[in-house]
Parts: C-alpha cells; sequence; structure tokens
C-alpha cells in the first residue's frame, strides 16, 4: 500500500496477509485482540493495568510482547490497515474476472467489505479519525495514513460502474470515491452503526449517495431559492468571525486559545498549563477568567452546540419541504465544518478517547435522529423521498452522516463545490435517470 509506514525493528514486527505479526506468539497476538476488544467499548482511556488484567496477567508480562500502551496502538492500527489492504486486493481480483452483479450491488459489497473491516477493527478506526500528541513516529504516521489501496480499488469501480451507464459521465469519480469509502469507514462508529448489520448499512448509505433520496429532479438553482436554504444561509452570515460575541475580551481570547489545543492535542492531553501558554497568559489567570479545564470545554462546547440548534431549529421550522431542509440541514453542517473545524476536532478527539455511549459534549444526535425520522417519514408520503429501507432509525443516520462532507474534501474544493457535491450524493443522485 502506497504510503506505507516504517515500523523500525523496535516497534511492531511486519504484519502478514492474516492480519497478525510475523514471529508473534499466541500471546501477542491474543493481548491485540483483548485491546481491540476493551478499546472499542471503553474508548482510549483504557490503561495497561486493563488490558493486562482482561488478559489474566501481570503489567509486568504485558511489557515482554508490548513496550507500551502506544506500541500495542500501533500493532491495532497495522492490522487494521492490512485487513484494508486485503479488502482492495479482493476488489482487484474481482474486477479483472466476468461479473454478473449489477452495478450497483458491485458498488455496494465492495462498501460492505469495508464496512465489516471498520467495525472489526473499532478500536483502530477511533484512532484514525483524530491525531493525537505522540512520540512514537509510527503512532503518528499511521493515524495520518489514508487507505490509498482501498480508494483506488473503489474508484475502478465506480469506472467499471460509468462504463455500464450507471454512473454520469459528468461525476468526479475520485471525489466520489473518496465520499463512499470514508461513510463505510464511519460504519465502525456506534453513534452511526446503531444495532444494524454492517452489510443492511452499507447498502443504505450506498443508495442514499449512488442513488439520492429525491423522486425528481432537482436543480441547483431551485434548492438555493427554498426557504429553508435561504434561512440556513442568513444563519451562517449571523456566526461571528472567530467564533466569538466578544471577541476582545480575555474570556474569549482564552476560548479561541483553548479551541486551538483541545483540536490540535485532544482534551484529555491539553493542560490548563498548555492553554495558558497558548494564551500569552499565566495559569493562575486563566483559571480565576474561566476556572477549570471542565468547565472551559462546557463553555465552547456549548456556543458551538448553540450555533447548531440554531441553525436546525430555523430550517425545521421553514415552510419548505423535507427535500429542501435537508439540503439546507448539509449548508448548515458544511459552513460549521469550515468556520469551527477545531469544535469538529474536539468532537473526533471526544469520540476517540472516550465510550462509544459517552453523551457528546456538543450535539444533541438523539434529537437530530428524531427530526430526521420525521422529515423523511413526510417526504416519503408526499412523494418526495423515494428510498427502499427496512429500518426508519438505520435510514435516519444514514442521512444525517451522508450530510456531513469529509473534511480533506471540503478543503480540497470548498464550501459551494462542497453542498453540490452533497447534493449530487444525498439528493439527486450521481446515477444515470431514465
Amino acid at each position: 500500500m502506497a504510503g506505507r509506514v516504517n515500523r523500525g525493528v523496535d516497534s511492531v514486527p511486519t504484519a502478514t496477509a492474516n492480519g497478525h505479526a510475523e514471529g508473534d506468539g499466541s500471546r501477542r497476538t491474543e493481548i491485540l485482540r483483548t485491546a481491540a476488544g476493551l478499546i472499542a467499548t471503553t474508548g482510549l482511556r483504557t490503561s495497561l493495568q486493563e488490558i493486562a488484567d482482561a488478559c489474566g496477567i501481570l503489567p509486568g508480562s504485558l511489557y515482554h510482547h508490548f513496550e507500551s500502551k502506544e506500541a500495542i496502538l500501533v500493532g491495532l492500527l497495522l492490522r487494521y490497515h492490512d485487513s484494508l489492504d486485503q479488502v482492495a486486493a479482493r476488489a482487484q481480483e474481482r474486477l479483472d474476472q466476468p461479473d454478473s452483479r449489477s452495478p450497483f450491488d458491485r458498488i455496494a459489497d465492495l462498501g460492505t467489505e469495508i464496512a465489516r473491516c471498520a467495525v472489526d477493527h473499532r478500536a483502530a478506526l477511533q484512532m484514525s479519525f483524530y491525531e493525537g500528541p505522540s512520540s512514537n513516529p509510527a503512532l503518528i504516521e499511521l493515524t495520518r495514513q489514508r487507505p490509498e489501496a482501498v480508494l483506488t480499488a473503489m474508484q475502478q469501480t465506480l469506472r467499471s460502474a460509468r462504463w455500464s451507464g450507471y454512473l454520469r459521465d459528468d461525476v468526479d469519480l475520485r471525489l466520489l470515491s473518496d465520499r463512499i469509502t470514508q461513510s463505510m469507514l464511519h460504519i465502525g462508529l456506534d453513534v452511526i452503526r446503531h444495532n444494524a448489520e454492517p452489510a443492511q448499512q452499507a447498502r443504505e448509505f450506498c443508495r442514499i449517495l449512488l442513488e439520492g433520496l429525491a423522486t425528481g429532479p432537482r436543480t441547483d438553482a431551485e434548492l438555493d431559492e427554498s426557504a429553508a436554504f435561504r434561512i440556513a444561509d442568513a444563519v451562517v452570515r449571523s456566526w461571528p468571525e472567530g467564533g466569538e460575541d466578544d471577541p476582545e475580551s480575555k474570556a474569549a481570547h482564552i476560548r479561541a486559545a483553548a479551541r486551538a489545543e483541545f483540536g490540535r492535542r485532544g482534551y484529555e492531553a491539553t493542560t490548563v498549563r498548555d492553554i495558558a501558554a497558548a494564551a500569552g497568559m499565566g495559569t493562575g489567570s486563566v483559571y480565576r477568567v474561566i476556572g477549570s479545564k471542565e468547565e472551559l470545554l462546557a463553555a465552547i462546547m456549548r456556543s458551538f452546540g448553540e450555533k447548531v440548534a440554531l441553525g436546525w431549529t430555523n430550517v425545521i421550522r421553514s415552510d419548505s419541504s423535507p427535500l429542501e431542509k435537508l439540503d439546507a440541514l448539509a449548508w448548515i453542517n458544511t459552513n460549521m465544518l469550515d468556520r469551527f473545524s477545531d469544535e469538529f476536532r474536539i468532537q473526533l478527539a471526544w469520540m476517540r478517547q472516550s465510550p462509544p455511549d459517552t453523551p457528546n459534549p456538543g450535539w444533541q444526535f438523539a434529537k437530530c435522529v428524531r427530526q430526521t425520522k420525521s422529515l423523511l417519514a413526510k417526504g416519503i408520503r408526499s412523494g418526495e423521498i423515494a428510498i427502499d429501507s427496512s429500518s426508519d432509525e438505520i435510514l435516519a443516520r444514514c442521512v444525517i452522516s451522508a450530510g456531513w462532507i469529509p473534511e480533506n474534501i471540503l478543503r480540497e474544493i470548498g464550501t459551494r463545490h462542497s453542498q453540490l457535491l452533497l447534493r449530487d450524493t444525498t439528493i439527486r443522485g450521481v446515477t444515470v435517470r431514465e
């Protein structure tokens, strides 16, 4: 795989095709499997003591196999990337053989394999969504590593679907491959997958991303002129630069420094001393103005949550169709990611460091699911939305996730073109309509 990290002789042995390291004993493999299960359920706060207890060995014995917790994390990431490479290799083999499956099934089956890999490697997936501070070069590089082989396999599968007449000629297959692949990986996050089987949700995602929700064509001009979109755009324009209503105050200055530090280091690893240094202030001054680190995080995410809630509430109450409201909510999401990337990274760090069921500090996800269910039900009843789904819960979670553009794509093409890509991959679809 392109960009494979140089592990070094003292970190983690080279992984083999079955995902285990060469020279590993059964105990080393058992430790990795146990650590993966613990981290997937309790988050990266899992300690070496807890891993040792779960393995039934003393912490000192654990050090015979792994020199540190970070070495275990490197091992988990290597297994994850090797599994993704295997998915890509199988997909490439299928592309060279006659295939009687429909274009949709070929794409959805590859998506399902990616999703299953993400679910099987949930602990490594948590790490790949956020790059935390580390003194281990291998760990840093592995958290940055993109699944290039899988992205290439998905792009070639999409190209084959275009040749068969399934996909439109004007669609950027590289961006579409990235969008679909990242959506499949998100299925490994319990908050998105919920209790669904990976295959069920992967096919649901692919149906939305490829064929869209709309029963009829919807132009950009029509969607831009909807009441919901105009309201969403007004909310976006009302956000103050820098995210602070009073940017000149000391408290706002400290919050800005804290946002950047939390986003860069992660909440757990950031100290008040780090924040004070970034703000150019003394630690005591920060405590006097803001209070504790917990209070600082709460203030930052409360402000962020209020902006999210204002946008959602105003759009939901607008005099627009359900499909137009979903489009407008995506515009809010795209601009939030663009304008408040630090807060977005804080949420990713929270997901990375905490158990999957830990309440998110900035987003009322359960409320969003209920509102999305209601929008979808109204759209289906009116005939504006057509999608075959076995679960309104899973459909709503897929639609919410599909309403966010991956950050790397946003940085590459900007907010407006990201919105157009979201419309293609959630509203009208990228397939050739009869």
